[in-house]
Order: structure tokens, then C-alpha cells, then sequence
């Protein structure tokens, strides 16, 4: 089988449908049958691994048709002899070799001084695709971020020394996913939750010759070793930062490896063409087929959804908000492998009930306004009572008069003509 040789970044999203489109590229360069290996210690510490091990698997069965094998390796430093060398076995024999959330430093524990690295070069080497995405990119650089010691224990900015497998091809950073974050909201989470303050500490500590490499959120980087040439995918961009100046990549761009194997070849001019060319481009040949993604989670989805159908059902659009409740429903399925949901599905769910209810009362109460249903036949009987009038029978005017009051119709006579309107009492 003849391989193709391949590093992909994902700065998050790697189990999410931003991600789908690039994981059936990146599987769509293998001859199938294809062995592809999750490897689960990024998250091996915790509680839940094996659920978030079958969500994985499941996801990429159902959303890019490719069946993952999962390493097992989910704690190497003390286990099983036997287990660990069945693990590592898998992901050398693997063809597509995925790692995602978790821990950073754990990960980076746990494979400290066993072979992983050097099987992952050696598939980079020989003929492979190594797909790393959050927790698990940033451990591909020289150094690597505890993101979690820093930013939820309070530790002082430090870095870890990192896997360095874009080391190996010639490429020299820190890599930081995540880079665009904004869940704090009123504070700075920006660049993998550390924000522009411990960037800069941490950034003044790098040797002259590293340089920080930050990828969006639901964003990839595809480095392909047999054309030298990166290829950025997904909603955001990479950026290229050293020593404090930025250079952004845009969704869409293909550029040479040396570009990021020479930082000082990303200059500003480089940025306003990127910059331009994406604005002139409505929808890059990488993205073409796939279908829009407007939302960056599942909260997104079922906000915009509920407003979707809030306003077709105040325009009596019934169609409108069956489509927006099925359009959540196919959300709600599509971001179920996704591990930062946290209770964003809980409230999609609530969401779709409230949807469900909505539509029964329309149902119930039809969705027609009234006067568009009765107004005809009312029209009707105010023709006869005009023309009862002009007959001087003003008491065939009144029963027909009465006779629509009775039905909650209320008849006023003016110099234009007789009028109607529903009671609001």
C-alpha cells in the first residue's frame, strides 16, 4: 500500500462537524482497507476515558466511514508490559494515527521515555498520517504549554519540553492550539487560555531560534511531506508569532513548508495577500463541497436553530420551523463526539422540546391568522346587510349585525363602509 506522508493540526474540533469535511480528506488518501489507531492518552487520567474512546470511534464510523482501533495506551508508566507493547504495536502498524483531548502534561508523562515519538516519526518518514488536534498538538513542538497547572492551579508560566515532531521536519515551535479562545469572556483566554500577558512572559523565554506557531479553534493545518506544502482548513486561521509580531494565515491557503521552517519569510505583505485573496474567494477549493458551518458549538447551533424557528413561527411559516427543529436534531447528533460540550446538550435537548410544544400549539390553534380563514364568508354577510340596508329592513341590518357579534364579530358602520374586527375582550 503505498502511503501518503502527512501531519495534521487541529487546534479543536477534532470530533466535531468542523472537522468532518478535513478528517474524510485526510482518510480519503488511504487505500482502503485502512488501519487507523486512536490513541487515547491525552486523556487517560480521566474517569470517563472509555466513553470518550467510544465517542471517538463512533464518530469517525458514522461522520468520515473509517473504523478506529483504540490503542489501549491509555497509562504506559507502570501498566502492563504486555498491554503497552500491544499499544504501541497498534500505532505502528497503523496507516491514521489520531490523538485529542486531555492533558498535555500527562500525556507528555506517560510517553517520556517510550518509543511513541519515534514511531511517529518514523510513520512521517515512511508512509502515514498522524492527526493531532488540542491537547494533543500542543505536545508536537519543541516546548510545550501545562495549560491546566498554569491556568486552572495558578502555577508560574513555564514551559514543557514538548515531543518536537515538527521538530523533526524542520519546523521549530511552540505550537499553541486553541489560539483564538474567547470563553472567558470578559477575560482574556486568548492563545490556549493563557492570554497576551503570560504569552508574552512565556514567549520572552523561548530561545532565539523557536518562535510561537498558534492554530484557530475548529481549525486545521495539513502538512503535506510529499508536496512540501501546508494547507490551512476550517473556520479560522494560523498564525505565525515572533517575538510578539503576528502574521495570519487564512482558511483556504496553501503555502510551502519553508514558510514555517523560516518564520522571517511570513512578513506583513505575505499577511494583506493572504488577507485579500480570502475576501475575493467566497469558497476555497478545500471547503467547496462541504456544507456551511456557521456554529463553533452546540450552543451556537441551538441558539441560532431557536431563533430560526421562533421567527418562522411568528411568520406562520410551519415549514420554516419543522426545518429549524430538524436542523437541531441533526446538531444535537452531529456534535455528540464532540468532549467540550459539557451541558450544551442538555439545553439543545430542552431547546427541541420547547420547539416540539410550540409547533403542537400552533397545530392546535392554527397557524393561518383568522381573518384570512373567516374573512370571506364574514365579507359575505356584509354584503347582504348592505344590501338589506339600502332596502330600509334595518331589522334584517341588526340580526345579521348581532348575529356576527354572537361570533365574537364586531361590526362598526362608518362613512367608508361597514368594518370588522375581531374582539380582544
Amino acid at each position: 500500500m503505498t502511503l501518503p506522508h502527512i501531519l495534521a493540526v487541529m487546534g479543536s474540533g477534532e470530533t466535531a462537524p468542523t472537522m468532518v469535511t478535513t478528517h474524510r480528506m485526510l482518510a480519503g488518501k488511504l487505500q482502503k482497507p485502512a488501519h487507523a489507531v486512536l490513541l487515547d492518552t491525552p486523556y487517560g487520567f480521566q474517569e470517563n476515558a472509555p466513553e470518550l474512546a467510544t465517542k471517538a470511534v463512533e464518530y469517525f464510523q458514522t461522520s468520515i466511514n473509517l473504523e478506529l482501533e483504540v490503542a489501549g495506551l491509555t497509562e504506559i508508566i507502570g501498566a502492563d508490559a504486555l498491554t503497552v507493547e500491544r499499544g504501541l504495536q497498534k500505532v505502528a502498524d497503523a496507516h491514521y494515527v489520531f490523538a485529542g483531548p486531555g492533558s498535555p502534561t500527562y500525556a507528555l508523562r506517560q510517553w517520556s521515555g517510550t518509543p511513541l515519538a519515534g514511531l511517529l516519526n518514523k510513520k512521517l518518514r515512511d508512509g502515514g498520517i498522524v492527526t493531532f488536534a488540542s491537547a494533543a498538538a500542543l505536545t508536537l513542538g519543541r516546548f510545550t504549554l501545562p495549560v491546566y497547572e498554569i491556568y486552572k492551579v495558578g502555577e508560574d508560566p513555564r514551559w514543557l519540553d514538548g515531543l518536537n515532531i515538527l521538530g523533526e521536519i524542520g519546523v521549530n515551535v511552540a505550537l499553541i492550539p486553541h489560539y483564538n479562545n474567547a470563553e472567558g469572556g470578559h477575560h482574556d483566554t486568548r492563545f490556549c487560555y493563557m492570554g497576551e500577558r503570560r504569552l508574552s512572559m512565556l514567549e520572552r523565554e523561548l530561545p532565539d531560534d523557536v518562535y510561537v506557531l498558534g492554530v484557530d479553534e475548529h481549525t486545521g493545518m495539513v502538512i503535506d511531506l510529499d508536496t512540501q506544502t501546508v494547507t490551512v482548513v476550517g473556520k479560522g486561521v494560523v498564525t505565525i508569532r515572533v517575538h510578539g509580531d503576528s502574521t495570519q494565515i487564512a482558511s483556504g491557503e496553501t503555502f510551502s513548508v519553508d514558510r514555517l521552517r523560516d518564520p522571517a519569510s511570513a512578513t506583513t505583505r505575505d499577511t494583506k495577500q493572504a488577507a485579500t485573496s480570502q475576501l475575493k474567494t467566497s469558497a476555497p477549493a478545500n471547503t467547496a463541497a462541504a456544507p456551511a458551518i456557521f456554529d463553533n458549538n452546540l450552543r451556537d447551533a441551538t441558539d441560532r436553530l431557536n431563533q430560526v424557528f421562533t421567527t418562522a413561527l411568528a411568520s406562520s411559516d410551519a415549514d420554516g420551523a419543522a426545518r429549524a427543529a430538524l436542523e437541531l436534531d441533526d446538531a444535537i447528533a452531529g456534535w455528540s463526539g464532540d468532549t467540550l460540550q459539557s451541558d450544551a446538550t442538555d439545553h439543545a435537548r430542552a431547546v427541541l422540546r420547547s420547539m416540539i410544544t410550540r409547533l403542537a400549539g400552533a397545530a392546535t390553534g392554527g397557524l393561518r391568522d383568522p381573518r384570512d380563514v373567516l374573512g370571506p364568508f364574514v365579507q359575505v354577510l356584509l354584503d347582504l346587510r348592505a344590501q338589506v340596508r339600502a332596502d330600509k329592513r334595518f331589522d334584517l341590518s341588526d340580526i345579521i349585525r348581532d348575529r356576527l357579534a354572537a361570533l365574537n364579530v364586531e361590526v362598526r358602520d362608518t362613512p367608508e363602509g361597514a368594518q370588522w374586527d375581531f374582539r380582544t375582550n
